[in-house]
């Protein structure tokens, strides 16, 4: 979503044209936009729906195979325009045997389309394509691992086979960004056999498009008025192996990546500027002789000495973010499956947020020490039970809350801007 496009996904039947007629909820001219499926794509089309007027809900009719469909979608604000935004995030769905239950699917999407946000924020393990799910309580067709495109799609089919699911998605725009459960546990871009297959059905099932120049390029930013701006990182295709000493040689995000964030950031006029990455900045995860996340500290929190983590490209772009005086910034993650909040002070005058959040259906966790070496505070922690994080920005400041599966808001805090 933009404040002048969409992009409507959708999965058909047959290679014949898929149509989208699409008109403002209030009043307008009917418009028609249409993609013809093929099964080199594995029958998914992406429909770009140009020309739209900003902050507008709009009411659309998919067409397809003698079947029709109906949703909505509101666009983002003109850029100078300071209207409020509330949208959500969460990650983790379908793991640790934890996958559509046979009667009530992933109950989780009711609770988030009940606060009717602007968008959603899928960071990462959207499927679970490295762990079987089976037994008598669950939907079948999960119960494999991943090792063939075709079996890729088949993971993601059934995840956005649930009905919860496609009603969610069918009002609410979503971006999405993919972590390792989408290939491999703990995958390294560069080194992993199969992650171009998995690369290619994650593209292929999400309303991602990326540019012409740049085929398989996920990381992206996008605008929601005068007071958003939010930066999705690609944390998987550029990493160096995971077993790599941190260095200055070491990269989760590649140096073009990097750049593209340290400079945008910087340059970003909104009043909040959020960072979506799939790995939390300050909580330890992998193995001992591995991390998978940005931190080098040991599961006390204490920074190691030939630490495996990322920590010092982390704190480098921390660090050329406070030296360019950027205010109101705060991260989003997922990927340790319990929720927390969390503000940094990496430095006497420089203080950054991390919003924590997940699973949405997946093995619980629970919070526990977080990097010393960032001087974190935990403001809140939630674990053992599924949960998503709500985000609403208007011109006072910005709430950050904590919402379990049942609906119920856990933790919630207004945070003014600098």
């Amino acid at each position: 979503m933009t404040d002048t496009s969409a992009v409507v996904w959708a999965r058909g039947f047959r290679e014949e044209p898929l149509t989208v007629e699409y008109t403002p909820s209030t009043r307008g001219a009917r418009a028609v936009a249409s993609v013809v499926l093929s099964r080199q794509a594995d029958l998914t089309g992406k429909v770009l729906l140009r020309g739209l007027s900003p902050a507008t809900r709009y009411a659309y009719r998919v067409q397809h195979g003698g079947e029709t469909v109906e949703g909505s979608f509101v666009t983002a604000p003109a850029s100078a325009e300071g209207r409020p935004v509330g949208f959500v995030w969460s990650g983790d769905l379908g793991g640790g045997r934890l996958c559509r239950h046979i009667e009530n699917g992933y109950p989780i999407f009711g609770p988030m389309a009940r606060l009717k946000p602007d968008f959603f924020l899928f960071v990462g393990d959207t499927i679970y394509a490295d762990l079987r799910c089976g037994g008598p309580e669950w939907v079948p067709g999960y119960d494999f691992v991943a090792g063939t495109l075709d079996e890729f799609r088949d993971k993601h089919r059934y995840n956005r086979g649930d009905p919860g699911v496609q009603d969610f998605f069918r009002a609410t725009a979503v971006y999405a960004i993919w972590d390792d459960h989408e290939v491999k546990n703990d995958f390294s871009g560069p080194s992993e056999p199969l992650m171009p297959v998995g690369r290619q059905a994650f593209i292929e099932y999400w309303p991602i498009r990326p540019p012409p120049e740049d085929p398989t390029r996920l990381y992206r930013q996008f605008r929601w008025g005068k007071l958003l701006e939010i930066f999705i990182l690609d944390t998987r295709q550029y990493r160096s192996p995971n077993r790599a000493l941190d260095g200055p040689e070491k990269t989760m995000l590649g140096p073009a990546q990097r750049r593209w964030l340290i400079d945008g950031v910087s340059a970003s006029t909104a009043t909040w500027k959020a960072v979506v990455s799939s790995v939390p900045l300050s909580v330890p995860s992998g193995r001992s002789d591995a991390h998978d996340s940005w931190s080098n500290a040991d599961r006390l929190g204490f920074p190691e000495e030939n630490g495996t983590g990322f920590a010092l490209e982390r704190d480098l772009i921390l660090g050329a973010l406070r030296d360019r005086k950027v205010k109101n910034l705060f991260w989003l993650t997922a990927d340790v499956h319990h929720a927390e909040v969390i503000r940094h002070r990496p430095g006497p005058d420089f203080a950054v947020y991390e919003f924590i959040a997940g699973p949405l259906a997946a093995t619980r966790g629970r919070p526990r020490p977080l990097d010393m070496g960032l001087n974190p505070f935990s403001l809140y922690g939630l674990g053992d039970i599924d949960n998503f994080g709500e985000v609403r920005v208007d011109q006072q400041g910005l709430t950050v809350r904590i919402v379990d599966v049942t609906g119920k808001v856990r933790f919630s805090r207004t945070i003014g801007p600098e």
